[in-house]
């Protein structure tokens, strides 16, 4: 059984991909192309991109939706640059068949608003082929069903574990959910004996909340549930510091935005809690370190990931480097970089198979079973052909700081799979189940 037929609620029989659009090549069809110009599918034109390598080749153009101003805006930014990255050197290197691919005509920024998220989908979704970035989880969530029947394939900035149970979701990462039951089980594993999870409210915290509230049953450890009330608190995290001095964990997973990082572990330092963070992938930003919390963060905290640091002895890692110029070294502009080899081989296997429209897209993302990232994506990657549970990614990795590191974290466990995530079944969204 695949995900396909795992769909959730009013999903469940939304998307039909018996319906074959023809004339997929750049010289066939008379369609509306979006992007400025007639072409096969929306967003697939014959007119070269603007700026293009060589005027000879069509466009096809990707839409980004993400935070350029809100609380995230330290991931959006590197990552929608890394993203422009990718492309760049793909275009340099000939593009992909008679094609440059365009990632920039269509940002737009929401501002980690869901609302605005949806209001801004509709504006490109007629000019675009795929979204090749929707950050947040609730956010694309706004958008999922629009998108669904339209055959408009997403590409989450985002782990929520919903996306494993989606036709139209090409996640790539452990979702904040298996990153906590790991956590949790690095805990348990260190002789921890009670863990607390300091986390937004939502899809994002709460995913991360469930995780490790699973996790913490299995292994027998105490378990405090700790909810920041609002997301983007900011500095004022008295309530957050007040109830990790009180349950005074072993250790404490937080999932929020490095903001709430650095006032949680410096006020909670302050008062002489010795216990240790660790951060879902999106609690970390360097900045974080020039702050008044900075020696409790180098300290206290390690970071969730399963992506390879900058610094990491990969080939893609080596092409994402270099194409990353004077960029400054960040994470997040490498996972930004890292997330195009998914896109890159659905469009390769879309104009190869001729289906290069939206069901095509999404019928040849559904088809694959992995692809070969260059060392930048976890094991796992793309195995969409199978059931939610196949499909479901379960390694992390724990980067402690590092100052002379180029992006200031280094791994300090490497890649694991904890027993809680590596037997547990997914059935439903982990943030379903608060």
């Amino acid at each position: 059984m695949n995900r396909r037929s795992r769909r959730l609620g009013v999903l469940a029989s939304a998307l039909t991909l018996s319906v074959a659009v023809t004339g997929c090549g750049r010289d066939d069809g008379d369609g509306d192309g979006g992007g400025g110009g007639g072409g096969a599918a929306p967003g697939v034109t014959e007119e070269a991109c603007p700026d293009a390598v060589d005027d000879n080749k069509g466009c096809i153009y990707l839409g980004t939706i993400t935070d350029l101003t809100g609380v995230f805006k330290g991931v959006g930014e590197p990552f929608t640059a890394g993203q422009k990255a990718f492309w760049d050197q793909v275009n340099a290197d000939g593009g992909v068949g008679d094609y440059e691919v365009n990632v920039s005509e269509y940002v737009k920024d929401s501002g980690y608003d869901p609302e605005k998220h949806a209001e801004l989908f509709n504006e490109i979704k007629d000019d675009i082929l795929a979204v090749t970035q929707s950050l947040g989880t609730a956010h694309t969530n706004a958008i999922l069903e629009d998108a669904t029947n339209e055959s408009i394939l997403l590409g989450p900035a985002s782990l929520g574990s919903n996306w494993i149970f989606d036709d139209i979701s090409i996640e790539v990462g452990s979702s904040y959910c298996t990153e906590a039951m790991n956590i949790v089980d690095y805990a348990a594993d260190e002789g921890g004996k009670s863990v607390a999870v300091v986390h937004f409210p939502g899809d994002y915290g709460d995913d991360a909340m469930v995780g490790a509230r699973i996790a913490a049953e299995e292994r027998g450890l105490e378990f405090t549930d700790i909810t920041t009330g609002t997301v983007d608190g900011g500095d004022d995290q008295s309530a957050a510091v007040a109830a990790v001095l009180k349950a005074k964990p072993d250790y404490v997973v937080i999932a929020t935005s490095p903001k709430e990082v650095a006032a949680v572990v410096g006020g909670t330092a302050q008062q002489g809690y010795q216990g240790r963070f660790i951060g879902s992938i999106p609690s970390w930003n360097a900045a974080i370190l020039a702050s008044p919390a900075g020696p409790a963060i180098e300290a206290m905290y390690l970071q969730a990931s399963s992506f390879p640091t900058w610094d990491a002895d990969v080939p893609g890692m080596e092409k994402m480097r270099e194409a990353a110029g004077d960029t400054a070294p960040n994470d997040w502009f490498s996972i930004g970089f890292s997330s195009g080899y998914v896109m890159k081989a659905i469009l390769e296997k879309a104009i190869d198979d001729d289906k290069l429209d939206r069901e095509g897209m999404v019928d040849v993302a559904n088809s694959l079973t992995g692809i070969d990232s260059e060392g930048t994506l976890p094991e796992g990657t793309a195995n969409w052909a199978g059931d939610p549970n196949e499909d479901a990614v379960r390694v992390t990795q724990l980067n402690k700081v590092d100052q002379a590191a180029s992006s200031k974290v280094s791994v300090a466990v490497d890649p694991f799979t904890g027993p809680t995530a590596e037997g547990y079944e997914f059935t439903e969204p982990c943030y379903l189940m608060k």
